[in-house]
């Protein structure tokens, strides 16, 4: 309990910020509102500095991409046409689902290849840090495209990451990502409620 009371400061606090919007994000992707990219936007703009300073490059790079694809989300959920939006909640197709397969394998060669040319440490977390890289990079592109299967996705990052960024003396980030798997796992259901619920508008029509 001492060393974490000795951490507790300024990092702490601003890692806390992070982890609350980051948290907020989440529920609101879980409610299908648009807030979650505003909310996600400043949360990863923050953790790009924690995880510099902590040397966890993976997952650096991927809030940087969180970054992009938040604005990329947003435009894409925003999507109007006669005032309604065209872009609701839908299941991959073929194409969706083998370009999501090209972003994880790209997504974690590349973070490998980093992590071997850098000075940085690298160790079976560096590996474990990759390969959540990966799995996040396809997540965040589905959630983008409004794909229900991005639940299933964050689902299984979120485990890993727990255990993670504890080990990594992330307190608060590891208590961020308990919350996650919670959220996504409802999220996941709800999704799958209002998709169904829009199949069954589209039978009766």
């Amino acid at each position: 309990m001492i060393p974490f009371l000795e951490q507790i400061n300024f990092d702490s606090g601003l890692e806390f910020f992070a982890a609350v919007l980051g948290v907020l994000s989440v529920w609101y992707a879980k409610k299908n509102k648009i807030l979650v990219y505003p909310t996600g936007i400043i949360s990863t703009l923050i953790y790009v500095w924690i995880l510099f300073k902590n040397q966890l490059l993976g997952d650096l790079i991927i809030n940087a991409y969180f970054f992009l694809m938040s604005i990329y989300g947003w435009f894409f959920w925003s999507k109007k046409e006669k005032g309604n939006f065209q872009n609701k909640i839908s299941r991959l197709n073929l194409n969706e689902l083998i370009f999501g397969l090209f972003i994880f394998f790209f997504a974690f060669i590349i973070i490998e290849y980093i992590y071997n040319i850098s000075n940085w440490e690298e160790s079976y977390i560096s590996s474990i840090d990759t390969l959540t890289t990966a799995i996040f990079c396809s997540a965040m592109w589905f959630m983008a495209r409004r794909k229900i299967e991005h639940w299933t996705l964050w689902i299984v990052g979120d485990i890993i990451s727990i255990p993670l960024y504890f080990y990594k003396g992330l307190y608060f980030t590891s208590i961020q990502y308990l919350t996650f798997t919670i959220i996504a796992i409802l999220g996941f259901f709800t999704w799958l409620k209002e998709l169904n619920k829009k199949k069954l508008t589209v039978k009766e029509l």
